[in-house]
């Protein structure tokens, strides 16, 4: 009897064991309730509604060829297509490189001002102009060295008939204070309908910069609304107001390295958290978006930011996030030939090793999935290509082409 006793014990805690273990591969695979992720959160913060964080996986019916084009393009930042498809793409260490349409043949262009590319520095993202066609110009950003340190800048050039060089480059904006730093440059451009340029620009990192983003008289942790020119936009919601820079569209926020137009002419970034919190904003004049005061991530040490709030009154919520990071960096809305991902939000991840690919529907997240995770790369940029692919670059060096099959 006392056999029987020990033995049937035994046995339930062998099936309880067997059972948590078939339980927790599941959830590995289905991450939370059926979301991509699934590795726990760095923190306890709770989303602010549902669908915040997490969303269900979806995965795409259509199949498609994945290339790479070119894997010797030194350091990419932005990628962007010329009028006749080749493409322009930025490298960090301080030039532009133009690159055939099968990615083949490379060709720099001289005459760039001196970039600062220690750490997270150097030439950044680019534009063309949207009179291109007839003026030859293109806006470009980058960390330029200035004052006691350095400071996310906007100039802009005229490219030579066969682009090999620019030309008449004019600095139009400097996102000040200049400040001794290596981090959080922010640095995407986007121009509007009305050709207007959208610039975002990070706190610059450390403890003694975060503070900017919330304060209103200068340009770290901001998006910025300006004109071919430099000048203010016309409309900003801060022009004549006392102790805001007129460029300033919107405040607070981190080290937003993505910025996009989608199809409906709304604004939207995507901005770097610390040990979470990477975010996805929708970005409407005047609005605050809470970074240092409001945040879904904790310090890299552990700590609390600030007070630990994820809440407060006159600031915007993220539409969403992510805990833990997957790194957001150059984002696009896909209009190609797959049909399924029309209208998505195209991230390219840099932590995360993917790219990432939200769906939306009514300016909410709705789905989440993670492609070419397998290729083991940083996507800094995604570009929505003219002929109907998508197009990325990584750190490494490598040019992707994703196509309908």
């Amino acid at each position: 009897m006392k056999i029987n006793q020990f033995y049937i014990p035994v046995l339930t805690l062998f099936l309880i064991l067997s059972s948590c273990k078939e339980n927790k591969a599941n959830a590995q695979k289905t991450g939370n309730a059926g979301s991509v992720e699934t590795e726990n959160p760095n923190s306890d913060n709770k989303p602010a509604f549902k669908g915040q964080t997490r969303i269900n996986a979806v995965k795409t019916t259509t199949t498609y060829n994945v290339e790479i084009l070119n894997k010797d393009l030194g350091r990419p930042w932005g990628i962007i297509n010329l009028p006749d498809g080749r493409f322009l793409i930025t490298d960090k260490k301080g030039s532009m490189n133009v690159v055939s349409t099968d990615g083949k043949q490379v060709s720099k262009i001289e005459g760039f001002p001196k970039v600062d590319s220690k750490g997270q520095g150097g030439m950044l993202d680019v534009a063309l102009d949207p009179d291109f066609k007839t003026n030859n110009m293109i806006f470009f950003s980058f960390s330029e060295p200035f004052g006691k340190g350095n400071l996310t800048s906007v100039a802009k050039g005229k490219l030579s008939a066969d682009l090999k060089n620019i030309s008449e480059v004019k600095v139009i904006f400097r996102a000040e204070p200049s400040y001794d730093g290596d981090k959080h440059y922010g640095s995407r451009l986007a121009f509007d309908k009305d050709g207007h340029l959208f610039v975002s620009t990070g706190e610059r990192s450390d403890k003694v910069t975060r503070v900017y983003a919330q304060k209103t008289d200068n340009y770290l942790g901001k998006i910025l609304k300006i004109t071919k020119d430099g000048k203010p936009a016309p409309g900003n919601p801060f022009i004549g107001k006392s102790g805001y820079k007129p460029e300033i569209y919107a405040y607070g926020v981190r080290n937003p390295q993505g910025m996009a137009i989608d199809p409906n002419g709304n604004l939207w970034d995507v901005e770097m958290g610390p040990r979470g919190g990477d975010e996805i904003n929708l970005i409407q004049p005047g609005k605050n978006y809470g970074w240092g005061d409001v945040t879904y991530g904790i310090e890299y040490s552990g700590d609390k930011v600030g007070k630990g709030i994820t809440r407060k009154e006159g600031t915007e919520q993220p539409v969403y996030y992510w805990d833990p990071v997957i790194s957001p960096s150059g984002i696009t809305f896909y209009t190609g030939n797959i049909e399924e991902w029309k209208g998505n939000l195209i991230i390219g991840c840099l932590s995360g090793e993917h790219i990432d690919r939200i769906v939306m529907k009514d300016n909410k997240v709705v789905g989440e999935e993670r492609l070419l995770a397998d290729q083991k790369e940083r996507f800094r940029d995604v570009l929505n290509g003219m002929d109907g692919n998508l197009y990325a670059v990584t750190d490494s060096g490598k040019l992707y082409k994703i196509s309908k099959k």
